[in-house]
Parts: C-alpha cells; structure tokens; sequence
C-alpha cells in the first residue's frame, strides 16, 4: 500500500496566499521526509479553495527540492490547458525528475476560468475528451503530430522532448538523478504516468478505454469508490484492455487524515478549521454562465469527510486505510494532511502519518 499527501494550498481564514503556499511546501517535504510515496498538487484559479493555480509549475519547484518522493498533479484542468503545452511540461518534467512525476488531469468545473482563459463552455461541456486524446497522442512517443482539427487545427509538428526516452542513470547525463520509482504496469522508458480524475460513470467510461488509472475524490466513500472501479474494470475489458492490465491498474483514492492520541481529538481538529475554510473558499466559486449550483453545508460535509476517512488514532486510521483498500482494491492514497490549517499541526500530521500508520499498512 502506498500513502501520499493530497495538498491544496488552501487558504483559512486570516490567512495570506504565501501563508497557504508555504505549508503546502513544507508539507510535501515533510512527506519525502517521512517516507510518503507521493505528493499530489491540486489546482484553482481565482478562489482561496486553494492558492495554487498552476500545479505542474508547483511540481517542477519540488521535484527539484526532493529526492525520492513522486509528485503529481491532482488535477492539471484540461479544458482551460491547451494539451500540447501541457504534454510538452510532462514530458520535461519526467525525463529531468527521473520519472517521478505523475499527470493527473481533468474536467474541472463550470467556472469564470472558461472565460478568462478563453476556451468557452463548451471545452468543459464537450471538449475534454478530444483534449485528452491529443495529451495522449503526444506522449505516446511518435516523433510528430499533427493536430486533429476543430479546436486543436495544427500542421505536423515535432514532438520535443520524445517523452520515451529511455530514463537518466547514474552514468547518463543527469548523473544527480535518483534511479526512477516503480510504476505498477509500466516500464522505465515509458512515458509519464497519466491519471484522470473521475466522478461519473461517463469519466470512468473515459479512463476506462484508454487504460488510464482513476483518482478518485474525498467526497465519495468506499462503496461508490468500489463501483467505479468495478465499472472501469468491465468496461476496460470491453474495450479490449488485457487482464493483467486490469489487475494493475494503479488508482488512486483521495481522502483526509488527521491523527490524534485520542478518537475525538482528531475530529474535533478538522470540524474547528475545515467548515470556516470550506465556506470561505467554496463560496468564492463563481460560474462561467451564471448557472445556479448546490453547496454542501460545511460542517455537514466536514463530519461527513471524518466519519469515512482514517480520522482519529494511529490505529483507527491504519484500519480504515486497510479497510479501504479491501473494499476497494485500491492501494494508492492522496490524503488530505492540512486540515487543521496550522503549519506545526500539518507537519506533525505527515510525520505521524509516515512513521506510525504506514508500518502496520506494509
């Protein structure tokens, strides 16, 4: 089983964006340095949901601060991306990490980004699937491509960096490089990884034809999480997928911890910060054509995350992990570790979260 840290650069209430920002980083350190696999960057434009607006610019920052742990992006928004710049970034940044970074792209929302960005509801309504598929192409590893028409209408273009090259040695031309992860299902010369964020049987059915692993959000629980992946598993297989590539497709479950000495401790942690957050952040939400949108009442929806998620002592959150992951099949996790909204708690929370979960989950 693999734990990661899901981070959000979110911004509580009374504090700055450079304040966010700051734990976010400290957070994905603490997480190398307590023997984490992953670190996934989540991205939103214009909102104090989270501050950071670029997560493939904020994976390249520390992928060159850390040595081992792989980053990823959860999620780069692909209908306000254009997928050829987005896969030229990919590919650089996998061939100079020496394979940690992971792609996690998609749908995003309905919001103003659209038309700041220029791209129009309909790259969200219709167009994710096209821009997918571009994304895709160019990482294949064909020399050239050329674009498909409609919204993405280019002439044969070379493809720099050829992102299946064969990864930097000790030897190569990179000789600082650490020798790349393990990726379930994929070699070392592949390119990177690319997961999509899923959260309806139309994006499972999506993520399913093209053999793409899912992530999957902290919103749902272990019974719909099941479903989905048992909807990408037919589905997969009808499409024509190998079942062996089935069995090790490698999803990704996102969720919240918070660890504590005592049950309630931790609980009480989140339902003081989160709701405060959530209202102040998911408030600032505005839509692109003034479509009208149902909010989940914050604390609600906090005890919600805490009741489904390993919250509470290093026991309770090793179980429910586990728990998880048999319900599931699923054995990566990108967890929510700024809950709290505190610098000191955040990285005491990742440094309990590697040094007295994870051994009892190896």
């Amino acid at each position: 089983m693999r734990l990661g840290t899901f981070v959000l650069a979110a911004q509580f209430p009374g504090q700055g964006h450079g304040e966010a920002l700051h734990r976010a980083l400290r957070s994905v350190e603490m997480a190398e340095e307590a023997g984490l696999d992953s670190a996934w960057l989540a991205e939103h434009h214009f909102v104090p949901y989270g501050t950071c607006p670029s997560a493939i610019t904020l994976a390249a920052l520390l992928l060159g601060r850390t040595r081992r742990i792989r980053v990823g992006t959860a999620v780069s928004v692909l209908p306000t991306a254009h997928p050829v710049a987005l896969g030229e970034q990919a590919a650089l940044l996998h061939l100079t990490s020496g394979g940690r970074f992971s792609l996690g792209v998609g749908r995003g929302g309905p919001w103003v980004d659209l038309e700041v960005f220029g791209t129009g509801i309909e790259a969200y309504e219709k167009g994710f699937p096209d821009s997918l598929d571009l994304l895709l192409r160019w990482l294949s590893g064909v020399p050239r491509v050329a674009g498909p028409g409609g919204r993405f209408a280019f002439r044969d273009v070379a493809v720099v960096p050829l992102p299946q090259e064969e990864l930097p040695t000790a030897t190569g031309p990179f000789p600082d490089l650490p020798a790349a992860p393990e990726r379930s299902g994929s070699p070392a010369t592949a390119g990177p990884e690319v997961v999509v964020a899923c959260t309806s049987p139309s994006s499972v059915r999506l993520a399913a034809a093209r053999g793409l692993p899912m992530l999957l959000g902290m919103h749902v629980g272990d019974e719909e999480k099941a479903e989905m992946v048992a909807l990408w598993n037919r589905h997969a297989r009808a499409t024509g997928h190998t079942p062996d590539e089935v069995a090790h497709a490698a999803h990704v479950s996102a969720g919240v911890v918070q660890i504590a000495d005592r049950p309630l401790e931790a609980a009480e942690t989140l339902t003081k910060a989160m709701p405060g957050w959530l209202k102040h952040g998911l408030d600032a939400h505005v839509t692109v054509d003034g479509r009208l949108r149902s909010m989940r009442d914050p604390l609600a929806y906090t005890e919600l995350l805490c009741g489904i998620h390993p919250v509470g002592t290093p026991q309770v959150c090793a179980d429910r992990l586990a728990a998880t992951s048999e319900r599931t099949g699923i054995t990566r996790f990108a967890l929510l570790v700024e809950g709290s909204g505190d610098l000191t708690t955040t990285e005491e929370n990742v440094r309990r979260l590697g040094l007295e979960v994870l051994p009892q989950l190896k």
